[in-house]
């Protein structure tokens, strides 16, 4: 059976009877007359607006949430089992002892929220089918959706499905900024590129959680069960003051600006390659053309309107970096990664070193989910396997670009 044919589970409500609904629970939490547990399960409440509401209890199993806003809403003892939470906003919401088994938090923000008590384990969700036995759900890999596996005529009675069939809750590059996770049940969550700084992972089970790129700056993982957890590449905090070649990091980029404002004349051209530039904070409006920085770390730092051209930043770490009106041109950002990068208003295009020679900026293989190109110029520039996922391309000029190939459906 096509995708297209497939039953679906999710249903949808008119505005007017989710608003009823909330309403009716609001009056139930109270204990007023004609009051009623909230029933959202696998309802489409993709960017719904629930705002400082409280739902505590409320059943939102399989729930699509994409995009919601849910800052500052309570969600205690919610059933939150296999919801869709893409790219949501949580920001101190209150997920105290919520349910929230297989639920997918890929992109979501979860700065300030507490999580305490929240069971996280791998969830699992089996449908029956008139037709085709069980169904087993799982979260496909496009925003917004549901998919399933089909067992056709299946029969699982007494089956262990913790294995195979179970999905861990996704927090793949999620704003996790000053959570609380104490003695949260992570077993084999997927955390990847997770921005986890400051946060409480105290007595937290954690094994075999993949936590690749995670920021775990200021992060408290005492007591925490970490058997077997992928930790490579994680991010933790920066020494106060980097040296290159026994110079501190300021004077090398010094000395490189002397080089490029004097053409070669002064200074000399900075090598950094692997260099975690974070201590400085910022570098806004620099002029570091030809900077050669391969696998260094810039997270979070302001590089607003600064000259990269024909830099070497392949591989770098460049998530959350501000490049507002930036100047890349021709500069090498091979696998680089730029998850929530704003380069809105950037230079992406060529660079000319000589008539009729240009050099491509080549963001081959680069990472730039939820990145903002916003009225960024990036005529001919290469993205070829890139990950554009959640990218804002709004007035993006791309003619000539080579674009990553389409899935098609």
């Amino acid at each position: 059976m096509s995708a297209a044919a497939r039953p679906s589970l999710i249903r949808s409500l008119h505005a007017s009877a989710v608003k009823e609904v909330v309403e009716a629970h609001g009056r139930f939490l109270k204990g007023l007359p004609g009051g009623r547990r909230a029933n959202f399960s696998y309802v489409n409440l993709n960017n719904y607006n629930f705002e400082g509401l409280d739902l505590s209890e409320a059943d939102l199993t399989g729930a699509l949430l994409g995009g919601a806003m849910l800052s500052q809403a309570r969600l205690t003892r919610a059933t939150l089992y296999g919801a869709d939470l893409r790219d949501a906003d949580l920001r101190e919401c209150d997920l105290t002892r919520a349910d929230m088994r297989g639920a997918c938090l890929r992109g979501a923000n979860l700065s300030g929220a507490d999580l305490s008590a929240c069971d996280l384990r791998e969830g699992v969700t089996a449908v029956q089918d008139d037709t085709k036995g069980l169904r087993i759900l799982k979260h496909s890999t496009r925003a917004g959706e549901l998919d399933y596996a089909l067992l056709n005529g299946a029969k699982l009675a007494g089956a262990q499905m913790s294995g195979a069939f179970a999905q861990a809750a996704d927090f793949t590059d999620a704003d996790m900024t000053g959570v609380t996770l104490q003695g949260a049940k992570l077993a084999n969550a997927r955390m990847d590129g997770a921005d986890l700084s400051g946060a409480n992972l105290h007595n937290a089970d954690m094994a075999k959680v993949s936590l690749r790129r995670a920021v775990l700056v200021g992060t408290d993982l005492s007591g925490a069960n970490l058997e077997d957890a992928d930790m490579a590449q994680v991010l933790r905090a920066p020494p106060p003051i980097i040296y290159v070649d026994d110079l501190p990091l300021n004077e090398v980029l010094e000395a490189h600006e002397a080089f490029v404002k004097s053409e070669g004349r002064e200074g000399a051209v900075a090598k950094a390659e692997g260099v975690d530039f974070r201590p400085l904070r910022r570098l806004k409006n620099r002029r570091l053309t030809g900077l050669s920085a391969p696998g260094a770390v810039f997270f979070g730092m302001d590089l607003e309107g600064v000259q990269l051209q024909g830099a070497n930043l392949m591989g770098a770490d460049l998530r959350g970096v501000t490049f507002r009106n930036a100047d890349l041109r021709g500069a090498r950002l091979v696998g680089a990664q730029l998850a929530k990068a704003d380069l809105s208003g950037a230079k992406l295009g060529p660079l000319k070193i000589a008539e009729d020679r240009f050099i491509r900026t080549d963001l081959s293989r680069a990472v730039l989910r939820g990145a903002n190109l916003t009225g960024a110029s990036a005529p001919r520039a290469r993205f070829i396997e890139a990950d554009l996922t959640g990218a804002r391309l709004e007035g993006c000029d791309l003619k000539g670009a080579e674009l990553p190939a389409t899935s098609s459906s």
